[in-house]
């Protein structure tokens, strides 16, 4: 996963980018019928049920918006909401509120489905040894928000890009000729590099697998696409000589079936990409 410093700067990227989508030139709505000089207050209010992520991320925008901004925090990042619930006052320059309004937004509701679905999926596994894990399957240009809200959800994050971490998944291992092959030619590359990163191997069956645990250095074998009885057994095989990791396609209903399998992690995509957002909205206070 990418360092403290690294998360920040792609904050920071994010904010800079959609604030530019979003005003170009100027809110022009705003501009025209509200003097620049007005101030005003407005509520966070939560018209849902789930658990709110990007309360921090908020104070990031209204910062970058308006430092003059004041913002008073009554619920914070992974708390349980219903709707109703206040999640924070700002208060400053009516013009700036506005500016950051849709930005606030758009972003709230997304990170706390993603936290919401994430928390669930940590209740179903509750009493095994298996952790939730994201993916790459992520929206574009946002991935830092979505990954966070994972991780205030109580999941993990998975690598964060393809340069963290190695992950030698189906097609890696058919272009390389073999999954032997292809992990031969990355312990020489990571070498030949002086990288120090870590290798997780895709078996889609159990000759895979045991192909795989064949090498030294494997730091997680993900067990794709496997039912029951064949992750069990992947599982035995493995024992300790690395991680392992479900996944592919798993949902909800099938989420504690794998993990009673004994994996150490399971990995689902759907927690950033198959979500409906949470209903927030900012509203003037008089």
């Amino acid at each position: 996963m990418i360092n403290q410093i690294q998360f920040e700067k792609e904050i920071k990227l994010i904010i800079a980018n959609a604030i530019r989508e979003d005003v170009g030139d100027g809110d022009h709505s705003s501009l025209a019928c509200i003097p620049s000089t007005a101030d005003g207050k407005a509520k966070l209010l939560v018209k849902d049920t789930g658990v709110i992520a990007g309360v921090d991320f908020a104070l990031e925008v209204f910062k970058y918006v308006d430092e003059n901004l004041s913002v008073d925090v009554l619920i914070h990042d992974g708390q349980k909401v219903r709707k109703g619930d206040i999640v924070l006052y700002v208060t400053g320059s009516s013009l700036s509120i506005l500016k950051a309004e849709r930005l606030v937004l758009n972003a709230m509701q997304r990170m706390s489905a993603i936290a919401t679905k994430t928390a669930h999926y940590v209740d179903l596994l509750k009493g095994t040894r298996a952790k939730v894990l994201d993916t790459r399957k992520t929206t574009p240009g946002i991935r830092a928000i979505e990954k966070w809200a994972v991780k205030i959800g109580g999941g993990e994050n998975h690598r964060f890009a393809l340069y963290d971490m190695i992950m030698l998944k189906d097609n890696h291992i058919d272009f390389a000729g073999g999954v032997a092959k292809a992990i031969q030619q990355t312990k020489k590359y990571l070498k030949q590099k002086d990288k120090d990163l870590k290798i997780i191997v895709e078996a889609r069956d159990l000759k895979e697998v045991k192909e795989i645990i064949e090498f030294e250095g494997i730091h997680r074998v993900l067990i794709d696409n496997f039912n029951e009885e064949d992750t069990k057994e992947a599982v035995r095989l493995i024992g300790d000589k690395s991680q392992t990791e479900s996944s592919g396609g798993i949902n909800e209903e099938s989420l504690r079936m794998y993990a009673e399998c004994g994996v150490d992690y399971i990995s689902s995509g759907a927690l950033t990409h198959s979500i409906h957002n949470l209903d927030l909205s900012l509203k003037a206070v008089d």
